[in-house]
């Protein structure tokens, strides 16, 4: 099956409704599960600030190899 071997290019704009899916999905499941997401607020807080950093970290670095 070649479905899965195909690589494809994604401009910012196409991938609107992708993110707009994922973050209500997000929503809908943290309004459902409230009780049990808030007892780990400081586990989520800390896996949020490690995957913003290393996201900004990989951005910045794929725009210095992109000059």
């Amino acid at each position: 099956m070649s479905f899965f071997n195909r690589k494809t290019t994604w401009t910012n704009t196409e991938f609107i409704p992708f993110k707009l899916c994922i973050a209500s999905i997000y929503v809908i499941v943290g309004a459902y599960f409230h009780e049990f997401f808030s007892r780990y607020y400081i586990l989520w807080w800390s896996i949020f600030a490690v995957t913003v950093i290393w996201t900004v970290a990989l951005w910045l670095k794929k725009m210095k190899q992109d000059k």
